[in-house]
């Protein structure tokens, strides 16, 4: 697990800040954040869509296990896993947009394909 980041957080509100990220990029299609939170919530997303797109009871079980709202499992699966069935992962892009004015932080919008 060295690959995870810390993000400045303990680990229940890291996971916590995590899924609620995930979960707002799945219901919106984007979000603005910063570029760490940004690249770690992007590759929880992008394994949330892979179970999507399995599209069986054990995956939905998965996902509803790591999404709070159940009307965003539902829009993961009958909306965003048929649309991605022919893509072969990448299904969510970072793009830069600049400094925070309050504290300079790099921020970024974590957006679907």
């Amino acid at each position: 697990m060295s690959s995870l980041r810390k993000l400045g957080r303990r680990t229940d509100h890291r996971n916590a800040m995590l899924r609620n990220l995930v979960q707002s990029v799945l219901e919106n299609g984007r979000i603005q954040t910063s570029v760490t939170r940004a690249k770690e919530a992007q590759r929880l997303t992008d394994k949330m869509i892979t179970l999507a797109k399995k599209g069986d009871l054990h995956s939905r079980r998965q996902a509803l296990a790591f999404i709070y709202d159940t009307e965003v499992v539902e829009k993961l699966f009958d909306e965003y896993g048929p649309q991605y069935k022919d893509r072969n992962g990448g299904y969510t892009r970072v793009l830069r947009v600049g400094p925070r004015r309050g504290d300079a932080t790099e921020m970024a919008i974590l957006e679907l394909v």
